[in-house]
C-alpha cells in the first residue's frame, strides 16, 4: 500500500495510484505504526532490564550481558523515537482530514 506523506500539500492524490488520499485511512496507518513503535520500545526496555539482572546474577558472563543490555537500551530509544515520529505523522494526517472535511464557502 502506498501512503501520501504530505510533501506536496496542494496535490491531494496518492502518487502511485492517482486516487484521492483517504486521510482517515492514513491517520489509522500512522496510529498503528505509533503503537508498534511503543511496543518495540517497551519490549526492548524490558529486555535491557532482563540483561542487566543477568549481568548481576552471572558474573562470569557479565560483560556479554552488559553489551546485550546496552544494545537493547539503544533499540528502545530508537523505537521510542520512531513512535514519536509516527505520533507527529498521525497528528498531521488528522489535521489534513479535518481540513478536507470542511466545505469552504468564500463570500468575497
Amino acid at each position: 500500500m502506498a501512503y501520501h506523506h504530505h510533501h506536496d500539500r496542494h496535490h491531494h492524490l496518492n502518487k502511485d495510484e492517482e486516487k484521492p488520499v483517504d486521510h482517515k485511512k492514513e491517520e489509522k496507518h500512522h496510529k498503528h505504526r505509533e503503537h508498534l513503535g511503543q511496543l518495540g520500545a517497551v519490549t526492548a526496555g524490558a529486555y535491557a532490564l532482563h540483561e542487566k539482572h543477568k549481568a548481576k546474577k552471572d558474573p562470569e558472563h557479565a560483560h556479554k550481558h552488559k553489551i546485550k543490555e546496552e544494545i537493547a537500551a539503544a533499540v528502545a530509544v530508537g523505537a521510542g523515537g520512531y513512535a514519536f515520529h509516527e505520533h507527529h505523522k498521525k497528528k498531521e494526517a488528522k489535521k489534513e482530514k479535518k481540513a478536507h472535511g470542511k466545505k469552504h464557502h468564500h463570500l468575497f
